[in-house]
């Protein structure tokens, strides 16, 4: 572990102007302070740096606002976007009074979640790779008012600008949808993906694929396996990369689940695997040679995934993206291979390389509190011994409406999903790993959303009910 002397002896050899505490709120975006490095002692790395907790949503009241930020010093990274040098701490929030982790804090959960895995003494650890996609503007213009509401993007790349006149030219190489892995100059992202590859490799965390994506102007890096904790970390890490190179192209990234009508959204698949020392726990003699915890915590997954489903999809735009025929898994079931299961099983040739795979996640997801609440889920499937069924090896994107009707799906609003959440809360409690306060605190926060969205008129219905 680095030490606070080791940090401080740092700022100094690298002549760092500032260091960056960076720390995550309820709905998963990055927050930070700047202190100028001059001021950064050990002691004050040890006890933590003072904040204001009430001007984050959903956590305190201006009457207790006075919150800790507790360093975590083996996350140190220089940040290669600051004009001057700048070293990134990411923290935990803690309650200035004991020390001990806020229970909003979804690092803190994170840890709790890594903590219990361990009491439980049904493994040691959870090993987590996210594969997030992203989408790519040139220009992004939307606004909701009193008399108007409307989105608009645009990319040079996209194939509704086949017959724009641009000053330079129109070049005409342009992806279409469902072809994602052409090379350049169809793929017109592969430079700027690189580039991202680049910095997220000055920063410690290698993407082990980039490609371009299904629909035009989407694309995708892989980060490989780390911890629950660590791996929503460098999740954080990977966004902040991509929104920055990208502007750094004169470009615009999003995250956001459905930015574009009628193309695939974006979805966040989160690979899973427990161990036990250096014995992989998910390999086994089962189907597609997995073991029978691996099975239970699919079927953990399974009995829980509405109530997951407020957490790894978090948004009410999370869910134009998983609608019928929208191109992202929807119904309850598992199988080898199958990218139309909610949790597919990827082809393993070891033992050591036995995972799950969460397709339903999107991008918009709190990593810290999506990761453990699917461990969470697990853990209860192998204590409860959950059956998951049997595995579907079918394309269910293309099942007759009369098969479907027999699987049960993923939930259809975010108002459902919070609904479910509500009452099914109990396998997240255990041992305090999420608390009755945070999901309430985080219910509330969400409702708050819905509401703004269904306070506006939409302009389909001026399509489908203005003549009326």
């Amino acid at each position: 572990m680095t030490d606070a002397k080791a940090v401080v002896e740092r700022l100094q050899s690298e002549a760092v102007q500032t260091v960056d505490v960076r720390f995550t709120d309820l709905r998963g975006g990055w927050q930070h302070l700047g202190l100028a490095a001059r001021s950064v002692t050990p002691e004050l790395l040890e006890q933590g740096v003072m904040f204001d907790g009430s001007a984050i949503a959903g956590w305190r009241d201006v009457s207790q606002s006075d919150m800790l930020l507790r360093p975590d010093l083996d996350t140190a990274v220089l940040d290669p976007f600051s004009a001057q040098p700048c070293l990134i701490l990411i923290c935990n929030v803690a309650e200035p009074s004991t020390g001990l982790g806020y229970e909003r804090c979804p690092r803190s959960v994170a840890e709790r979640a890594e903590a219990h895995l361990v009491a439980s003494g049904l493994a040691d650890s959870a090993q987590i790779a996210p594969q997030a996609e992203f989408f790519l503007f040139d220009d992004v213009r939307f606004a909701s008012a009193v008399q108007e509401a409307f989105w608009r993007v645009d990319a040079e790349e996209g194939p509704y600008n086949s017959g724009t006149r641009y000053e330079a030219g129109n070049r005409g190489h342009r992806p279409q949808s469902g072809a994602p892995l052409a090379v350049p100059p169809v793929d017109q992202g592969a430079d700027l993906r690189a580039e991202m590859v680049s910095v997220l490799a000055s920063m410690g965390l290698d993407a082990l694929l980039q490609h371009h994506d299904t629909a035009p102007s989407q694309h995708e890096l892989s980060l490989g396996f780390g911890g629950l904790r660590t791996s929503a970390d460098r999740l954080q890490i990977y966004k902040y990369v991509v929104h920055n190179v990208a502007s750094s192209y004169g470009k615009t990234a999003t995250f956001m689940p459905k930015p574009m009508a009628f193309q695939p959204g974006s979805g966040l698949q989160i690979q899973q695997a427990l161990w036990h020392g250096d014995k992989p726990l998910f390999a086994g003699q089962g189907y597609a040679d997995l073991s029978e915890a691996c099975l239970h915590y699919i079927g953990g997954i399974l009995h829980h995934a509405r109530a997951l489903n407020a957490l790894t999809n978090p948004t009410t735009n999370s869910y134009r993206r998983l609608v019928q025929g929208g191109g992202a898994p929807r119904q309850l079931a598992y199988a080898a291979l199958n990218r139309s299961a909610a949790v597919r099983l990827p082809f393993a040739a070891r033992p050591e390389h036995k995972r799950v795979e969460v397709r339903f996640a999107d991008p918009a997801a709190n990593p810290y509190l999506a990761f453990a609440a699917l461990l969470m889920a697990g853990l209860d499937g192998i204590r409860r011994r959950l059956d998951p069924g049997e595995a579907i090896d079918r394309n269910l994107y293309d099942l007759p409406p009369d098969d479907l009707d027999d699987l049960p799906t993923v939930c259809a609003t975010l108002s459902e999903a919070l609904d479910a959440l509500d009452r099914d809360r109990a396998f997240l409690t255990e041992d305090e790993v999420f608390t009755d306060d945070l999901i309430d605190a985080y219910i509330a926060l969400k409702r708050q959303e819905i509401e703004a969205v269904d306070g506006v008129p939409h302009p389909v219905e001026f399509e489908l009910y203005y003549s009326i």
